[in-house]
């Protein structure tokens, strides 16, 4: 517990930093661009994180599964850089289609589409899960904590250098995209001199021959990634979809606030996903723990957006923001919520059952995305809070009662087999 604790305190801290400079950089952004320019440019970053989010694999967990073997995570890390180039290519068909194809039904004028696929293929080159992967099975935290933290330095920057210089969507868009490229760069070099990386050991079948639920894993931990995406960035673009630009970026400022929490529920997954896999039998007690922690981290937090939430929106982004205060508390419960299902989704991922975390998480998804347009009709951007709310809400239930599933079968099975004779060789019925 003790290592679990320092891993996500330099996660949390890494975090911390980011939240400061998120701060400055949403202000600049906001009061730069006004609430019309934020929600385009709020409609860009959703584009590139949609395209990437949906093409991408969760490399960092294949090599906290496969990595950790005897031999070591040459054929892990061969395996998730392979995902990765496959990723780039089909991501850059995928993110063609979505720019041109969104043109038609989002409110994005035509002279940001090739900005809007520029940023998309510069978000896909700067995949970075399977660095980030390699630092965890080494327990480097704090190196790959310091990495990352080029991202929201370059952010602020870059927003200081737009606001003074190119004040517009394109200037701060660029600012963004140099913050991918620069953290992806910072974490490839640190993990590249913490572990080897064997560029010979590059395969799509040599991980997939050894072990045979390999790509099931594959899809599985995918597919939950790219709900994960649609919970929040589809929101995004639907939101903006059906409200139009204005109402896309105060969702974006509302939740970038609000639901700061599943950012933290983020870094609590990633830090005991590696531990729940090396302590096994005791793996369902550290998922509890962490649990009832972030119970009370999570009350903590919705009565501070509750209490500070409307002073917070309007110093940060400026007084037109300021209607949006109840989307921005409700989307801080659902934070809360998704904080306190962390542990539980990776405890579910860890014992290799990815793909009924996925079905848990997805069935709230998708009805969440299909009662959307109800929701906004309504209560506006409130009933939009309200379904991610619920979304929220369900998966952690569901996740909740497949621990219970899993606990039951458990004690149904191990009664059987002590009381097995000791000197019967036939296996248990």
């Amino acid at each position: 517990m003790t290592r679990l604790f320092t891993n996500i305190g330099w996660l949390l801290g890494g975090r911390g930093v980011n939240a400061v400079l998120s701060l400055v950089y949403l202000a600049l952004a906001t009061r730069a661009l006004g609430l019309e320019g934020f929600g385009y440019f709020a409609i860009i970053v959703a584009l590139g994180q949609v395209a990437t989010g949906i093409a991408s694999f969760q490399t960092w967990q294949f090599i906290g599964r496969w990595g950790a073997e005897e031999e070591g995570p040459g054929e892990a890390t061969g395996f998730a850089i392979a995902l990765d180039m496959l990723s780039v290519a089909g991501g850059a068909v995928f993110a063609a289609i979505l720019t041109w194809g969104a043109s038609v039904i989002l409110p994005l004028p035509q002279d940001l589409l090739w900005l809007t696929f520029g940023y998309c293929i510069i978000s896909l080159l700067s995949i970075r899960s399977t660095p980030t992967g390699l630092l965890r099975l080494r327990f480097k935290f704090g190196k790959a904590t310091a990495a990352e933290a080029v991202q929201p330095a370059i952010r602020a920057g870059g927003a200081i250098l737009a606001w003074f210089f190119m004040p517009t969507v394109t200037g701060f868009i660029l600012a963004w995209a140099a913050s991918e490229v620069a953290v992806a760069a910072a974490l490839w070099f640190v993990a590249a001199r913490e572990e080897k990386i064997d560029l010979s050991q590059i395969s799509l079948t040599k991980i997939p021959a050894k072990h045979k639920d390999a790509w099931r894993f594959v899809w599985s931990t995918n597919m939950s990634g790219s709900l994960n995406i649609a919970g929040k960035q589809v929101m995004i673009l639907l939101v903006g979809a059906f409200g139009g630009e204005a109402f896309a970026g105060g969702f974006r400022v509302a939740s970038q606030l609000g639901q700061s929490l599943i950012a933290l529920a983020q870094a609590v997954s990633k830090a005991i996903y590696p531990e729940l896999i090396d302590a096994k039998d005791n793996a369902r007690i550290i998922a509890s723990r962490m649990a009832n922690i972030a119970l009370i981290g999570g009350v903590l937090a919705v009565l501070i957006a509750l209490f500070f939430g409307r002073w917070g929106l309007e110093t940060i982004a400026g007084e037109e923001f300021g209607v949006f205060y109840w989307a921005m508390v409700i989307l801080s419960i659902a934070g809360a919520v998704e904080l306190i299902g962390a542990s539980l989704e990776s405890l579910l991922v860890s014992a290799g059952r990815a793909g009924t975390a996925f079905i848990v998480r997805a069935v709230p998804t998708l009805l969440a995305l299909a009662l959307l347009k109800t929701a906004m009709d309504w209560n506006g951007l409130k009933g939009a809070a309200f379904a991610v709310l619920g979304s929220s809400s369900l998966a952690v239930i569901g996740f909740w009662i497949a621990i219970l599933s899993l606990q039951q079968i458990r004690i149904t099975i191990e009664p059987e087999l002590r009381e097995k004779p000791k000197d019967d060789p036939s296996p248990p019925q």
